[in-house]
């Protein structure tokens, strides 16, 4: 479903320009900035594509005080949301998160080679048509781009409740090379249950008793093909 436009949304993101990362303009040869030059203090950095409305982002920066936080979402008024509600928070407003308007295609745009600790998809839109896939943001495409910012060994974590998206994220991940750590098709009853941050799509799937899937994966070794 298409977000409706919000009511002067450049003027409400631009009021919370303290907690939002501009990114680089397109086109434009030069090395991706640093991340950790937004924040007061450096620490690994966890990134999440498609933040949404920011359950997650905000629910995670406050849970893991050390570890910087970036949202990243491509819709500029389901981002206004996200910040709004980040600003909510007011005194217990973590200062390790930041958000980021922009496009997945360009992440390396956006951030250094080896900069990321830990990567999350939460519940990406499965274009479920088989023209689409390259859509998909476990694509092989994406996943390229995913090894580049992410440290040696570093870690992403996918949440999903369309399980023909899981599966073919497994796939994608045993062609890249990837390694699984973990897995589970009904996460709420799995033993990361109780220490699991909950977006908003997932609280919505989780009260009509829908299971969801998740997956810890890491890259294998350099110079494994993706």
């Amino acid at each position: 479903m298409r977000m409706r436009k919000k009511k002067h949304g450049a003027e409400r993101i631009a009021a919370c320009a303290g907690l939002l990362i501009q990114p680089p303009e397109p086109g434009i040869a030069a090395p991706p900035p640093d991340p950790q030059d937004s924040y007061a203090v450096r620490r690994p950095l966890h990134l999440e594509i498609g933040c949404g409305k920011g359950d997650f982002a905000v629910g995670m920066a406050a849970a893991h005080p050390d570890c910087n936080w970036l949202a990243m979402e491509r819709v500029a008024d389901v981002a206004c949301l996200a910040l709004e509600k980040a600003m909510r928070q007011q005194d217990s407003r973590p200062d390790n998160l930041r958000f980021l308007i922009g496009d997945a295609r360009r992440l390396t745009e956006y951030l250094p080679p080896a900069s990321v600790e830990c990567l999350y998809l939460n519940f990406s839109d499965p274009w479920p048509k088989s023209g689409h896939a390259r859509r998909r943001l476990t694509h092989p495409d994406f996943l390229r781009l995913y090894r580049t910012v992410l440290r040696p060994g570093g870690l992403l974590r996918l949440k999903t409740d369309n399980r023909g998206l899981f599966d073919y994220s497994l796939e994608q991940f045993a062609a890249c090379g990837m390694t699984v750590e973990w897995q589970t098709t009904d996460l709420h009853r799995s033993e990361r249950a109780q220490d699991n941050i909950m977006t908003e799509y997932e609280r919505a799937f989780a009260g009509q008793g829908l299971p969801i899937c998740s997956a810890w994966v890491r890259f294998g070794k350099e110079g494994t093909k993706p």
